[in-house]
């Protein structure tokens, strides 16, 4: 919630009793504070099917009826969780534009840097600095931005992209040769071999997408032909992330993952779904959903609402058949006008306005701006942190609001 990095909340720790106290870390005789790399390992030590069983077994004690006249959450009364509100939306990845020749530029500036980090521990190998190719790169990237003004655009940026596709070449090489002298000679070094690991493995994942950069770059710039967006490559460092064409006002394509939220009517959030190799269509993701539910809420969904992309003839076959209410908005707007008719499908409208609002805080609160956790697993594992630290914060807002409402009764009785 507080939306900082590791170091910042270890800061912030252990400064406040308010939250040495929230954290069960304040003693009377010492308080002891973990540092930043426990945090992180707290964060990541239980994955994520287990975190969604968790959340799962915290909604169910909220939808658990009254019992010798007490809620096991303390609530006033059991939360509905039979009517599901469904929407999509983009995790955006922490990323720049994917521009093809900026790719180019970061994954030079990223192998000579690890180059640079290897000779700073004795292990070195003959070339010029590394940092003359990090000069040399950003020299032509300059000239790459400067080529819009001139006369002759298209050629000046083909010249300038054949020349950083010859500095690609060489720091491949030098990286290449780094690589293999570090993976022969790590003991001649104060590392350890997982520290080296670490080293190795960053050159690797660079190198091996490199290739492919400078590919799509030759096919853009000089080859001047369109790449497929499943063929795009957006990231050297996120490798799991798609293009998201949506529409929206003024962020009409988005880089990163597709989510799938579904909440019930008081804002908790009971159904997500982060997406790793594909973009599905929203028509796909009705039938998964519903079951997901099911299977981890145990019980049976009596409405779905949802906008017009979940809309087709065979999610609303399969929901009818199942005695499930149907709360698809039409696509066709005469069928619209006729289905607004129905009392119960235009209030459940009116309510799936909210969820949009819903979607915004989870994303803007929870998942941070931007979210930053690496990797496709670490980001589908913060999602699941995120949801449940989200319903929590909805269940706590619900306790103190009827415990106001109580308490203002108490006072005019008396």
């Amino acid at each position: 919630m507080l939306g900082g990095s590791f170091r910042d909340f270890a800061a912030r720790l252990a400064d406040s009793p308010l939250l040495q106290w929230f954290c069960q870390v304040g003693q009377l005789e010492r308080v002891k504070v973990p540092a930043k790399s426990t945090l992180q390992r707290f964060g990541t030590w239980l994955p994520e099917e287990e975190m969604r069983e968790v959340i799962n077994g915290l909604l169910r004690k909220a939808g658990e009826a009254i019992c010798d006249g007490k809620q096991v959450l303390d609530l006033e009364a059991p939360l509905d969780l039979s009517t599901m509100f469904l929407d999509t939306t983009c995790v955006k990845a922490n990323i720049h534009f994917p521009v093809d020749w900026v790719l180019l530029r970061d994954g030079v500036k990223s192998l000579m840097q690890s180059v640079e980090l290897i000779r700073s521990h004795g292990l070195k190998s003959r070339m010029c600095e590394p940092q003359e190719f990090i000069t040399k790169i950003n020299r032509l990237s300059m000239e790459m931005t400067n080529t819009r003004r001139k006369k002759n655009g298209n050629k000046e940026r083909k010249r300038v992209l054949r020349q950083m596709k010859r500095v690609v070449t060489v720091v491949r090489a030098h990286a290449r040769r780094y690589h293999r002298l570090l993976d022969e000679n790590w003991r001649a070094t104060d590392w350890t071999r997982p520290q080296a690991e670490q080293v190795l493995k960053r050159i690797e994942s660079v190198m091996e997408a490199l290739p492919t950069a400078v590919r799509q770059a030759h096919e853009r710039i000089i080859g001047e032909r369109q790449v497929a967006n499943d063929e795009k490559l957006l990231s050297l460092f996120e490798p799991d992330i798609h293009v998201i064409v949506r529409g929206k006002a003024g962020e009409e394509v988005e880089f990163g993952n597709l989510l799938v939220l579904g909440e019930q009517s008081d804002g908790l959030i009971i159904d997500w779904e982060l997406f790793k190799e594909e973009v599905p269509a929203d028509t796909r993701l009705v039938r998964p959903s519903v079951e997901r539910v099911e299977d981890g809420l145990r019980l049976s969904l009596k409405s779905l609402v949802a906008d017009r992309g979940f809309d087709n003839k065979t999610n609303v076959k399969w929901l009818e058949g199942r005695g499930t209410f149907t709360g698809l908005c039409p696509r066709d707007p005469r069928a619209l006008r006729v289905a607004m008719k129905d009392e119960h499908f235009a209030q459940a409208q009116r309510r799936r306005a909210q969820t949009e609002a819903r979607v915004a805080i989870f994303k803007n609160e929870f998942l941070g701006r931007p979210m930053r956790a690496e990797g496709f697993e670490n980001r589908a594992l913060q999602v699941a942190w995120a949801v449940l630290t989200h319903d929590l914060w909805v269940l706590a807002e619900k306790l103190r609001e009827q415990r106001k409402i109580r308490e203002q009764k108490l006072g005019q009785a008396a």
